[in-house]
């Protein structure tokens, strides 16, 4: 017989989690997400992506500004969950919620914790240049991400092509394939909850939009790294003669020497290399502002005296 379950998500990534536990048996009594927001060109409001999937499988769904409000926790409260999950929902849930169902609230991170703690773990992942990463289901505290592990996934090698948002949702899938196995012995208690290292613990923050501008005086793997780390959101970007140009993909070419000042742009054979620190990155598809996004050779095409232009400023 399955749990009784309160889930908490918002994006596309946590959809299949809710799916899995649908597929599974699992009574899910009620959906939390985020409150239709403005999108678009029309800035109509758009539900989240959790919210439509809940409601094509008959869910009920709740869409509260807050959880610290004495009536949505006590609805919270009335429903006798055995257990609340939580996959990217949005909002820190509050110690009264937290102490509500009997077998705790359990939480998917797309890292190995200790590592990676916070709100951006893939990014940090790939700007930092890890080897690997992986899944853990934990049991969620009043900390952050500091709660003790039930389980992890094997590691997930990065090999250097990989972009946050494809990670992100590779990471969460296996995540969901991982929930309903972990319910089942944590029903049991046959899952022990093993406290994380705090020797090992590292952090990280919130992305803003201005950590994808680019700065040409660092190092050609550090800043491909960024065109990978921030996608899709806020991309890597720099400035060509006033208006923003997004760097979607590039290729380090550490055996090209330096081309002179960072952000010095040099055309060769109809390919477009930029100066760095330590020597030039090869840019592959770009998007000028107001434009399409384009290869290398249209924006050559569509740039008088591109050759020897500066980034940047």
């Amino acid at each position: 017989m399955g749990l009784k379950v309160v889930y908490f998500g918002s994006p596309e990534d946590a959809v299949p989690a809710l799916e899995s536990l649908v597929a599974a048996g699992h009574d899910v009594a009620s959906v939390y997400t985020r409150p239709d927001r403005a999108a678009g060109r029309s800035r109509r409001p758009r539900p989240t992506p959790v919210r439509l999937a809940a409601e094509s499988l008959g869910l009920h769904v709740e869409t509260p500004s807050g959880l610290r409000d004495a009536a949505v926790q006590h609805k919270l409260s009335e429903i006798s969950a055995d257990v609340f999950i939580v996959v990217a929902y949005g909002r820190i849930l509050p110690p009264e919620i937290l102490e509500m169902p009997r077998l705790g609230v359990v939480n998917i991170h797309p890292s190995l914790l200790p590592r990676h703690r916070g709100p951006s773990p893939v990014s940090t992942a790939i700007l930092e240049g890890d080897s690997e990463t992986g899944v853990t289901v934990m049991l969620l505290d009043e900390g952050m991400d500091s709660g003790p592990l039930l389980v992890q996934s094997e590691p997930v090698p990065i090999t250097g092509v990989e972009r946050a948002g494809e990670l992100t949702a590779r990471l969460f899938a296996i995540g969901a394939g991982m929930l309903p196995d972990v319910l089942e012995k944590l029903e049991q208690g046959s899952v022990i909850a093993q406290q994380q290292d705090e020797s090992l613990v590292t952090i990280t923050r919130l992305v803003e939009k201005d950590d994808g501008r680019i700065d040409w005086s660092r190092d050609t793997a550090e800043i491909e790294r960024m065109t990978r780390a921030y996608d899709p959101w806020p991309g890597a970007f720099t400035s060509l003669r006033g208006k923003n140009l997004k760097v979607i993909v590039a290729s380090q070419m550490h055996a090209l020497p330096a081309t002179g000042r960072p952000g010095l742009v040099r055309v060769s054979e109809r390919r477009i290399f930029v100066a760095t620190g330590d020597g030039a990155l090869e840019l592959i598809e770009v998007q000028p502002e107001g434009k399409r996004r384009m290869t290398a050779r249209d924006l050559i095409n569509g740039t008088p005296n591109l050759h020897r232009s500066l980034l940047g400023e």
